[in-house]
């Protein structure tokens, strides 16, 4: 269907429908949508658009609502995993090709049985920026949500022996926004095509937060219409006061993803 009528919640159902003892691998895309068969996350959202317009300066409106797809899919599906994240071969950065080894098929070329790593070392190509997008994702997750031997710095955030599983907070049909915490990390997704939302509130544990990642920076490939250096707190409630929860009212750009880190 069209992301214009995803359901946020439902996504997020999808990604974390499982028993919290039952470790699971999750990926945006396997190995076999890079094989010839099959069309990557990235051709799927750009297509041919892909080969004339993934430079800087020549981007069009498939290319910019592709990269911010692109980059929410596999945030929610990294930032949801109970096991393990897996990546292939370039798709963390959305290699424009497939995989195809020389076969009777194709005449047994080798035209294809490549990985263009060059592209993602070219500053001029969003390749780039999807990649550093990527590492920095993986980079925070590592640091925060400690899947494999979690008992020695669960302590750090008072979370108790067991691995905390994902925390729906917000779920908003209608706005196509969704907020789930793990640990002490809040992430925030406006699936949105349409809108942008100013003051949007929602209830979250009280407290302070600050933004830690934002697929929107520029550096991502992003438009950058956030200050990221801005602190939030939650506004105090007496209605929710008794389940720790206060409104945090926030700017969500369109095709965004925020992800703060409560600090106090």
């Amino acid at each position: 269907m069209k992301d214009e009528d995803w359901k946020a919640g439902h996504i997020l159902y999808e990604m974390t429908n499982r028993r919290e003892d039952e470790k699971t691998i999750s990926y945006a895309e396997s190995h076999d949508q890079a094989l010839v068969g099959d069309k990557t996350i990235i051709f799927r959202l750009v297509d041919a658009d892909m080969y004339w317009h993934f430079e800087h300066g020549h981007s069009t409106y498939m290319v910019d609502r592709g990269i911010a797809l692109h980059k929410m899919i596999r945030l929610i599906t990294a930032s949801t995993i109970n096991g393990g994240y897996l990546t292939f071969m370039g798709n963390e950065f959305g290699h424009p090709e497939w995989i195809d080894f020389p076969r009777e098929g194709n005449g047994w070329s080798y035209k294809y049985a490549r990985r263009q790593w060059s592209l993602v070392d070219n500053p001029n190509y969003f390749f780039a920026d999807l990649n550093r997008f990527d590492e920095a994702m993986i980079q925070l997750l590592k640091k925060h949500i400690l899947i494999q031997n979690p008992t020695a710095e669960e302590k750090k955030y008072n979370v108790g022996k067991h691995l905390p599983w994902v925390m729906k907070w917000w779920d908003n049909e209608g706005d196509q926004v969704v907020a789930y915490s793990r640990n002490d990390l809040l992430f925030i997704f406006n699936w949105n095509g349409q809108k942008s939302f100013t003051d949007y509130g929602m209830l979250v544990p009280e407290g302070k937060y600050k933004v830690v990642l934002n697929t929107d920076a520029k550096e991502f490939a992003g438009f950058g219409l956030s200050d990221d250096s801005v602190e939030h707190f939650t506004e105090h409630d007496n209605l929710y006061a008794k389940d720790g929860k206060g409104w945090l009212k926030m700017y969500i750009p369109a095709r965004s993803a925020i992800v703060l880190q409560k600090i106090d």
